[in-house]
């Protein structure tokens, strides 16, 4: 994904300033907040990220616990690609980090203009979301068979 993205932002028809920037992040600010408006795709330029759930035990204890970390090369915001959605999870940064905030919309544009790259492009992230897909599935069957055998549901299937 990283080398693919590389060649779009290197693209003189997808201009830094216009179609994307550079942010500075130093360890523990937070980029992107569960639950807000979001329009960007991002990269993880240098440095690493942890991306946060959101839960709250019993209506009054709110936890955040850590979903994955995020090193240079990943990419995180993709449900933003193709419009502004709400973000699925925050994510803060472990050091200090710098990452490429990229403009859905002109990307959107860009990727039609471009077939090839929007084919390379949209395999690449099919294989992340598809990956992504798997651990969050592996982690909510082995979270089931926990919570049967803690509350000795078990002995009623």
């Amino acid at each position: 994904m990283k080398q693919i993205l590389d060649d779009i932002l290197n693209s003189p028809q997808f201009a830094e300033g216009s179609a994307w920037k550079r942010v500075h992040y130093k360890a523990g600010d937070k980029i992107i907040e569960k639950g807000e408006l979001g329009s960007t795709l991002i990269l993880v330029e240098e440095g690493s990220v942890r991306v946060l759930g959101g839960a709250e035990l019993e209506g009054r204890v709110k936890i955040t616990p850590g979903l994955c970390d995020l090193a240079a090369g990943a990419i995180f915001g993709d449900i933003c690609l193709y419009g502004s959605h709400r973000r699925t999870a925050s994510v803060v940064a472990l050091n200090d980090t710098r990452v490429l905030e990229i403009r859905s919309d002109m990307l959107s544009v860009y990727l039609d203009d471009h077939p090839i790259e929007g084919y390379l492009f949209l395999k690449a992230l099919f294989e992340i979301m598809a990956t992504r897909l798997e651990t969050a599935n592996d982690r909510i069957e082995k979270l089931l068979a926990w919570g049967i055998k803690a509350h000795d549901i078990d002995k009623y299937l």
